[in-house]
C-alpha cells in the first residue's frame, strides 16, 4: 500500500521493514524467514489494535483513503454484460456519476454510483466524484428506466457532496437533487444502497434514498464534512477533529440510529488494503439483502422505501 494515513505510521514503518527483509529473502542472501513471520505478527496486532480504537476523525481519514476500491472497481467485479449509459438528455454527460444496464449475480439491474477517479487525470474528469445538476438527472433518468422494465437499483455511494461551482447553481443544483430524490421516492422497484467511502450531504442521499442502505465498516455518511461543520460552528476547520465527534458520522453510530441497515465488515488495516476481498464481501452483502425484495410488489417496494424514510423523520421528532 503505498499510502499511509497519518495514525498509521508506525504501521507503515513495520511494513517498510518487511518489505525490505522480504526483498533479501528472495535474493538470497540469507534466510530470515523467522524474522520475517515475527515483524508480520507484530505489524497485524498493531494495526488490529489501532482499528479497532479508531476515532470519528481516523474513520474519515480511511473512508477517503485513495486506495479504497471505487465504484468502477466494484462495477467491474460484480456486474456482467455491463453497459454505460450516459447523459441526462437535457444538457450534457456528467462523468462523477457512472451508471447503465447489467446483471449482478444473474439478475438484470441498473447500477450506478459517484466515481472519483484513481490518478489525477482521472479525477479531474471525474470532478473528484462531485456531481453536477447534470449527473442527477442522469441518475433520475436510469431510475426511471429501472421502472419502466421493472429492474432493480444498485447504487454506490461516494462523495464529499455534490458539485458546489457557479456553474452547477447555474444550471439547478437544488432542484436536481431534488428530483433525484423525487424519482426514488416514485419508482415501482427495489433499491439497495452501499456506502463505499464518503457519503457527504445531498450528493449522497440523492442516491441513497433506499430500500436497503448498507455502509461499510470505515465509510461515514453525514449532512457536511467535518471541516465543513467546523468552519460553521467555530469559524475554524481546526476543530475538524471535534466535529466528526458530534455530527455522529460513523457506520456504528447510523446504525444504532436507524438510519442504515447493515454494516458490512472490512479486511483488517480497511478495505484499501485487500479491495478484492471486501468487494466479495458487498457483492455477498447485497446478493442477501436483494432476494427477499425480488418478490416484492413494486407498490409495496415503494411504499416501504418511504415509510422507511419517514420514520427517520417521526423519530427526529420524539
Amino acid at each position: 500500500m503505498s499510502v499511509t494515513l497519518d495514525f498509521e505510521k508506525s504501521v507503515g514503518e513495520l511494513e517498510s521493514k518487511l518489505t525490505e527483509l522480504r526483498h533479501m529473502s528472495s535474493t538470497g542472501e540469507m534466510n530470515i524467514g523467522s524474522e520475517v513471520k515475527r515483524l508480520q505478527d507484530k505489524t497485524e496486532k498493531l494495526l488490529a489494535k489501532l482499528y479497532k480504537t479508531l476515532t470519528p476523525w481516523q474513520k474519515v481519514q480511511v473512508a477517503r483513503h485513495p486506495e479504497r476500491p471505487h465504484t468502477g472497481n466494484y462495477i467491474d467485479a460484480l456486474i456482467t454484460d455491463f453497459t454505460p449509459l450516459a447523459g441526462d438528455r437535457t444538457f450534457a454527460e456528467d462523468a462523477a456519476i457512472v451508471g447503465g444496464l447489467g446483471r449482478f449475480r444473474g439478475h438484470p439491474v441498473i447500477v450506478m454510483g459517484h466515481e472519483k477517479g484513481r490518478d489525477t487525470d482521472l479525477r479531474i474528469k471525474h470532478n473528484f466524484g462531485m456531481p453536477r445538476p447534470e449527473g442527477y438527472r442522469k441518475a433520475a433518468r436510469l431510475m426511471q428506466l429501472a421502472d419502466r422494465f421493472q429492474l432493480p437499483i444498485i447504487t454506490f455511494v461516494d462523495t464529499a457532496g455534490a458539485h458546489p461551482g457557479l456553474d452547477a447553481e447555474e444550471r439547478g443544483q437544488s432542484e436536481a437533487l431534488a428530483r433525484c430524490l423525487e424519482v426514488s421516492a416514485a419508482v415501482n422497484v427495489p433499491i439497495l444502497t452501499t456506502i463505499i467511502g464518503e457519503g457527504g450531504s445531498g450528493g449522497a442521499i440523492a442516491l441513497a434514498f433506499a430500500n436497503v442502505v448498507m455502509m461499510l465498516e470505515h465509510s461515514i455518511y453525514s449532512v457536511i464534512s467535518p471541516e465543513g461543520c467546523a468552519s460553521i460552528l467555530w469559524r475554524t476547520r481546526d476543530k475538524k477533529e471535534e466535529a466528526a465527534i458530534a455530527q455522529k458520522l460513523t457506520a456504528q453510530d447510523l446504525k444504532q440510529f436507524g438510519i442504515i441497515d447493515k454494516i458490512i465488515p472490512e479486511p483488517l488495516g480497511g478495505a484499501q488494503r485487500s479491495p478484492s476481498t471486501v468487494i466479495q464481501t458487498v457483492g455477498d452483502a447485497l446478493e442477501k439483502a436483494l432476494k427477499p425484495l425480488l418478490s416484492l410488489d413494486g407498490k409495496v417496494a415503494r411504499s416501504q422505501r418511504r415509510a422507511k424514510f419517514l420514520a427517520m423523520g417521526r423519530a427526529g421528532l420524539v
